[in-house]
């Protein structure tokens, strides 16, 4: 299955254009800059550190995380197609996304809570939410090196 996958249109011309593989790499550095930026400064900022920041900004800038998130969702998926039978069973690459599904989750429950106040649960929660995002970065970046 994975291997009719790279061998689809799309795929190849992902893995054999100059271009297009790191063009979408670009494109998905911007959308983790978007989405994990956002919500580790409100995990930050629930767990105590700018504290000048009122909460009630990130219930504005969901929807901009939302949008860097399909931004990674769409380049993400076309740079799986190029290396499918490879990414699937890449330890580094399965990590990373396990951390960010869990992150998109926790986000979402964080995000529900910044208007009934914060309490020792949400900072938990905020603690594991930044785990994971920080974890889906540096499982990333090791997606090239472990195989």
């Amino acid at each position: 299955m994975f291997l009719e996958l790279e061998n689809t249109a799309i795929a190849l011309w992902v893995g054999t254009s100059l271009w297009a593989y790191p063009f979408l790499l670009s494109i998905h550095i911007v959308g983790l800059a978007i989405v994990v930026g956002i919500f580790s400064m409100r995990d930050l900022r629930l767990l105590g550190v700018f504290n000048a920041l009122p909460i009630s900004t990130f219930s504005y800038l969901k929807n901009f995380a939302i949008a860097g998130f399909a931004l990674n969702a769409f380049s993400g998926v076309l740079l799986f197609t190029s290396q499918a039978s490879v990414f699937v069973t890449n330890v580094p690459f399965l990590t990373k996304i396990t951390a960010i599904l869990i992150g998109m989750v926790l986000a979402f429950i964080i995000q529900s809570k910044l208007t009934s106040g914060i309490d020792t649960k949400t900072k938990l929660l905020a603690l594991v939410s930044l785990a994971c995002w920080i974890s889906a970065i540096v499982a990333g970046r090791l997606i090239a090196y472990i195989f």
